[in-house]
């Protein structure tokens, strides 16, 4: 931190002025360290703060690949005259909200009942207790129509604390009341008698996906549009199943996924993905590319693969987006010390300028430049590089909006190489370096699984390094604690909240089944039993653990649980899936009961608002399919192999695989750790080995062929009996 006075234009000279933001982890945060704005870190010390100076806290909450929160530090936060307004008024507060999801999610819905907008940057004003009381979003630095200044809005917050200050404050004790009113309405707890799942639920939610499809482009809702991924995770689940809506479902998936994989949205040269597009139909992406984003859509292409696609998206043109995206994920985004970076920015840096999306961007001259006029004027024509950029005058991104011709597709695996080698000199964008647990840990599951569908060994390698990275860092076994965020692979900051527990089992059970090493198995079980002690108080869920007192008051002073899914699917569902597949491997009947008390969250959310319950209506698609529970017994072999890949790339909804260990290739720590799922389980008399398949809870006779055991599984997935 500088000396006090010491960065003090403004002539504020009280104790510790200045920005503190130096010295944190945070690369968001790191962004925002020279903005002569005093900025401090979110925690008591900046609160405590305020109260000194009976002054509101400013809080200003992005991410560091955020477009617009580059735009607003540059126009607002660098401008010298508006920071000497903020830091004399206010105590200006900095939050990276992929480190403090729990300070985001409930300012955010502040954010969203005060003005009827939501999104980053946020911006936020509470009084010295961490009450909100005005919010908005981005603020420009001179007034446009409808949306005031952002001087114009200090200035107005300031008259008011200072002249309507008992109304503000009232204001603001009434909102975090009726914040607290909304939680005690989404309340789970845990140990009541769950109610049954009613299946014509979740054909009520396929018939309500219908009609908010685009049924042209693919997707859901309008411009802006985001990738569906927990919808499609759904909507493949549902379709592995027999029934009305199956088809339906499949199609939906399938218009989804090719409108996203042939459009802008994804990088046609790398692979990866941005996180959403600015029109409806994916040409025009806002360009950060975020390791959330990309590890489900890569899951999702897996499970289409799995699934057997159809004739809009085919699985081979899903295997070949797959792989892509995981190449690209591993060559971006992997660290040294094995975790996976958070994001790549929207932005690139040219001659001193941030441009949005600028290393992606081509004219007509640079595919000339790169290619000759030939190939140039075809992948002009292919990719929709018009005479006129649409998203600057450095150009477009590379949108072919349909799927390509035989000759088209030749010539475009032709080009790339090159295209990709002229891109490279290019001004490319920062990357977050910081690794989230939870995040992570949905890619150690889209890993293993797309490495087991797609026959890539190295995709499964790199699921164990990034699960080794997890366990090794940032779980704290003496604490029983995992913590959210590592940077340089060191673990700091608040522990993990429920989506990171959750996320992290959910992995880990995912690479157990893949691998069969059951250390993994048991380092879920840890995670799972944590979060279960962690996230409950007097039998309610919550998302965190009152890290801070300020967001406690904020939410009523009542424990907060977001069921609705977001960028990634919410804490509780994604909880609620890895305690139904726990059960079903540890034959634990009181976790079983835990994943049905939360798909209770399910009825009103699955026939009001399906598309911000994808997760939830995944898990009950598993839970109504038993979920089916697949024991591999017998010694290493081909035959063995070729079973255990029969199960992993079936489609049927929720199976869990157990894989016996190969005692002469089992670790110590596989060695020490017991599936209840395989106890008693035994090859056959020659030491073959053999497939036992449970469903609702009976075990059917062990099966050795492939062909058997696929029949079994699409017999229970359309509700037959057990065999005899």
């Amino acid at each position: 931190m500088p000396d006090p006075g010491s960065a003090n234009p403004g002539g504020h000279n009280w104790p510790g002025a200045g920005n503190a933001l130096g010295s944190e982890p945070s690369a968001y945060l790191r962004q925002h360290a020279d903005n002569p704005v005093y900025w401090r870190p979110f925690g008591d010390e900046a609160f405590a703060f305020a109260v000194e100076r009976d002054v509101p806290v400013f809080l200003s909450i992005g991410y560091a690949a955020c477009h617009w929160c580059h735009v607003m530090a540059h126009e607002s936060f660098e401008d010298q005259e508006t920071a000497d307004y903020l830091n004399a008024h206010f105590v200006p507060v900095k939050v990276d909200r992929e480190e403090r999801p729990d300070v985001d999610s409930v300012y955010m819905a502040a954010t969203q009942a005060i003005s009827g907008e939501g999104g980053w940057p946020m911006s936020v004003f509470l009084t010295p207790e961490g009450l909100a009381f005005h919010a908005g979003t981005y603020f420009p630095p001179t007034p446009l129509p409808g949306r005031p200044s952002f001087r114009n809005v200090l200035e107005a917050v300031h008259d008011a604390w200072v002249e309507r200050r008992d109304g503000v404050e009232q204001n603001a004790r009434g909102l975090a009341a009726n914040m607290a009113n909304t939680q005690m309405a989404a309340a789970v707890r845990l140990d009541g008698p769950p109610e049954l799942l009613d299946p014509a639920v979740l054909a009520e939610a396929v018939r309500l996906l219908a009609r908010s499809e685009d049924p042209d482009a693919g997707g859901f809702g309008n411009a802006p549009k985001f990738p569906p991924s927990a919808v499609l995770e759904f909507l493949i689940r549902h379709a592995a199943a027999p029934s009305d809506t199956a088809d339906a479902a499949r199609d939906m998936a399938g218009r989804a996924l090719a409108g996203m994989a042939r459009s802008a949205l994804r990088d046609q040269l790398d692979g990866g993905f941005a996180r959403y597009s600015v029109t409806a139909d994916w040409s025009v992406p806002h360009f950060e590319k975020m390791l959330y984003d990309n590890a489900q859509l890569l899951r999702v292409c897996a499970h289409w693969v799995r699934l057997g696609g159809n004739e809009v998206f085919t699985a081979e043109e899903g295997a070949a987006v797959a792989s892509r995206c995981a190449d690209w994920m591993l060559d971006s985004l992997l660290l040294a010390g094995g975790g996976l970076a958070s994001s790549l920015d929207a932005d690139a840096v040219v001659e001193g300028v941030h441009h949005e999306g600028a290393t992606y961007l081509w004219t007509r001259e640079a595919l000339v430049d790169a290619l000759g006029p030939g190939d140039a004027q075809a992948v002009a024509s292919i990719m929709n590089i018009g005479a006129q950029g649409t998203v600057s005058a450095l150009g477009s991104p590379l949108h072919p909006g349909r799927s390509l011709t035989h000759a088209e597709a030749q010539l475009w695996e032709r080009v790339r190489p090159r295209l990709l080698a002229a891109r490279d000199p290019r001004s490319q964008p920062a990357r977050d370096d910081k690794v989230v647990a939870g995040w992570n840990g949905i890619a150690v599951a889209a890993l293993a699984e797309a490495g087991a569908v797609l026959d890539r060994p190295d995709l499964v390698q790199a699921a164990e390094a990034v699960a080794r990275y997890l366990v090794d860092v940032h779980w704290d076994s003496g604490a029983r604690q995992l913590v959210r965020v590592s940077h340089d692979s060191q673990a700091r900051g608040i522990g993990g909240l429920l989506e990171d527990y959750a996320f992290c089992a959910d992995g880990l059970l995912a690479l157990y089944a893949v691998t069969g090493h059951s250390r993994w198995y048991a380092a879920a079980e840890d995670l799972i039993h944590a979060a279960c002690t962690r996230f409950t108080e007097n039998g309610y869920l919550s998302d965190s653990t009152g890290e801070s007192a300020q967001v406690f008051n904020a939410q009523g002073q009542h424990p907060a649980l977001d069921p609705f899914d977001n960028a990634t699917p919410s804490g509780a569902s994604a909880f609620g899936g890895a305690l139904l597949s726990y059960a079903a491997y540890s034959g634990s009947h009181d976790h079983r009961v835990m994943a049905g008390n939360i798909l209770g969250l399910l009825p009103p959310l699955a026939t009001q608002a399906p598309r911000v319950a994808g997760w939830l209506l995944a898990t009950a698609q598993a839970a109504l399919a038993g979920p089916v529970e697949a024991a591999v017994a017998g010694p290493e072999s081909p035959l063995r192999r070729e079973l255990h890949l029969a199960l992993l790339k079936s489609p049927s909804p929720g199976l869990v695989i157990a894989l016996q260990p190969d005692p002469d290739d089992a670790s110590p720590a596989d060695a020490a750790a017991d599936v209840p799922l395989l106890l008693q389980r035994a090859g056959g008399p020659e030491g073959e080995p053999l497939v036992y398949l449970c469903h609702g809870m009976v075990c059917e006779r062990p099966l050795g062929d492939v062909p058997a055991i696929l029949a079994r599984l699409a017999a229970m997935a359309s509700g037959g009996q057990s065999a005899s």
